[in-house]
């Protein structure tokens, strides 16, 4: 089976809004959850999709679920605020006793609702071929690494260089055990593809879609609202 799990869980401090955490906001009264959900809702590859959202929000998203019409969220964890790796590390270990370790799990940001469907498609086809499946774009400006003292210790050829995106696509199995070890071992991460790196694990890539942003700050949201009437238009009027 295929599983999506989808982490909205944290607060959205970057956003300073005051009544709404950022997977919240709407654009056309739709939630950018429901827009991210939506993807995974519709694709004929994905069973079952797990939400870990923030606790105080969770009947809110219920009543989005059912208003939408969702019928492949089963579970909905509560999440965690103080980051990304404890909300994975919570929807993972309530997947435990639901989920074969053979079963593939995309794991994805609430926050990030431009995908489409191929992308979901070409992790899941890496995952049954490699083994796990993390979603890249290429860098459009140069990367530099800095040495203590705030100079330039090396300039990586930008060709070589790409940023960490999502879905990031595993077997169950796999990555909640580096999870589970994480956990035990106090280790912080960024993302699972970061979790991955600190232990050591071989990983492949998937070219991302275009525009796959991640919704962290006001300007984010603004730059979705307006790549989304864009698309919109293009489909509707053709332009």
């Amino acid at each position: 089976m295929v599983h999506a799990l989808i982490f909205a869980g944290g607060t959205g401090k970057r956003m300073n809004t005051r009544t709404k955490p950022k997977q919240f906001l709407e654009l056309h009264g739709k939630p950018v959850i429901i827009y991210t959900l939506e993807h995974f809702e519709f694709h004929p590859e994905v069973d079952n999709i797990i939400v870990v959202c923030l606790e105080n929000w969770i009947s809110n998203l219920k009543h989005w679920l059912k208003q939408y019409d969702f019928h492949k969220v089963s579970l909905i964890v509560p999440g965690n605020s103080l980051g990304g790796d404890k909300s994975i590390y919570n929807g993972l270990k309530a997947m435990e006793s639901k989920v074969s370790p053979a079963d593939i799990v995309l794991i994805h940001d609430g926050v990030r609702p431009l995908i489409n469907a191929e992308l979901i498609s070409e992790n899941i086809a890496k995952v049954k071929e490699k083994g796990n499946a993390i979603t890249v774009e290429s860098v459009s400006e140069s990367v530099v690494q800095l040495n203590g003292d705030e100079k330039i210790a090396n300039v990586p050829p930008r060709a070589k260089m790409f940023s960490a995106k999502a879905p990031q696509s595993f077997r169950y199995g796999e990555i909640w055990k580096l999870y589970q070890r994480a956990a035990s071992e106090g280790v912080g991460t960024i993302d699972s593809a970061h979790l991955c790196s600190i232990y050591g694990v071989e990983m492949f890539t998937v070219k991302s879609t275009p525009n796959n942003i991640k919704i962290t700050a006001p300007t984010d949201y603004y730059i979705f609202r307006a790549l989304y009437e864009a698309m919109e238009n293009e489909q509707i009027l053709g332009i």
